[in-house]
C-alpha cells in the first residue's frame, strides 16, 4: 500500500475540529496511532470517537501550543505512551475579526501570532528534538494560500493571519534544509478556500448575511474551479506527505486551492 502508515505514530495539533479532526481520521484510517491535540479537551472527545473505529491507539491531549511548557509536555507524553513521533501535523490556528492594516489592535496581532506562528515554531522545535534521536520523521505544517499571496480588501483580509502563514512557510523551508541530514522531511500544505471548517465560520462572526453572501460570491468567482474545496480532497495530499511515498520530497509547499494562485 503506497500510503501505509501502520506502525507509525502521528501527532496532530488543532485536532478538536475542522481540518485537524479530519487529518486525525485520515491518519488513523491509514494505520497510524494518533496523538490528538486541542486547546480544550471537550471537542477532543468527538475526535476520539471518530478515530477509534479504525482500531488504532489514540491519545487525546489538551494543549495550548503558544505555551512552551505545554508543548514540551505534549511531546514528552506522546513519546511516553507510544515511544516515538514519526509524523507531526502542525495545524492549530486561530483567527480574529477583520481590521484594516493600520487599525489592527496590537493585542489581536500578538494573540494570533502567538498561536499561528510561534506555536508552530515551538512545536517544530520539540518534534525535531525527538526526530533527531530517531533519525527519522516527517513534519507537515498547515499554511495557507494567504502565506503566498495577498488578498483583495473586499474579502476581509487580516494582516496578522497573512504574516503568520508567510512565516510558517519560512519555518518549513529553513527546517527542511537544516535537518535533511537527520532524515527529517519538512513540508507544508497551503489550502485555499475549504468549506465546513469552524475557522471559516469564525472569520465571518458578526457579519450581516448580505456581507457573507457577497464575500462567498467573490470567492467562487475568483476560484477557477468555481467552488470551495472539500476537506476529503486534502486526504491524498496529506497521506502522500506523511508516508514514505514522498521520501525524496522536503522543503516544499503544496497548494490545494482550485486554481486560485494560478491567476
Amino acid at each position: 500500500m503506497p500510503f501505509d502508515l501502520r506502525g507509525k505514530v502521528a501527532l496532530v495539533t488543532g485536532a478538536g475540529r475542522g481540518l485537524g479532526r479530519a487529518f486525525a481520521q485520515f491518519l488513523a484510517e491509514a494505520g497510524a496511532d494518533v496523538v490528538c491535540v486541542s486547546r480544550n479537551r471537550e471537542p477532543l472527545e468527538k475526535t476520539v470517537e471518530l478515530v477509534k473505529p479504525w482500531g488504532q491507539r489514540v491519545l487525546p491531549l489538551a494543549v495550548d501550543v503558544s505555551k512552551f511548557e505545554e508543548v514540551e509536555n505534549m511531546v514528552n507524553d506522546a513519546v511516553f505512551h507510544f515511544g516515538r513521533v514519526d509524523i507531526a501535523i502542525n495545524n492549530a490556528g486561530v483567527i480574529h475579526k477583520p481590521h484594516r492594516f493600520h487599525e489592527l489592535p496590537l493585542e489581536e496581532w500578538n494573540y494570533l501570532i502567538a498561536v499561528d506562528l510561534t506555536g508552530v515554531f515551538i512545536c517544530m522545535q520539540k518534534e525535531i528534538e525527538v526526530m533527531i534521536k530517531q533519525q527519522y520523521g516527517t513534519i507537515i505544517n498547515i499554511a495557507s494560500i494567504l502565506g503566498l499571496v495577498g488578498l483583495d480588501p473586499e474579502l476581509m483580509p487580516r494582516v496578522s493571519y497573512m504574516a503568520a502563514k508567510h512565516g510558517v512557510i519560512g519555518l518549513t523551508r529553513q527546517a527542511a534544509l537544516e535537518y535533511a541530514c537527520d532524515h527529517i522531511r519538512v513540508n507544508a500544505i497551503a489550502p485555499g478556500w475549504f468549506g465546513g471548517t469552524d475557522l471559516a465560520r469564525e472569520r465571518l462572526a458578526g457579519k450581516a448575511p448580505e456581507e457573507f453572501q457577497l464575500r462567498e460570491q467573490k470567492i467562487i468567482e475568483f476560484t477557477p474551479l468555481r467552488r470551495r474545496g472539500n476537506i476529503e480532497e486534502l486526504k491524498g495530499l496529506l497521506l502522500y506527505l506523511a508516508s514514505d511515498t514522498s521520501s525524496f520530497v522536503t522543503g516544499q509547499v503544496f497548494v490545494a486551492d482550485g486554481g486560485w494562485t494560478a491567476r
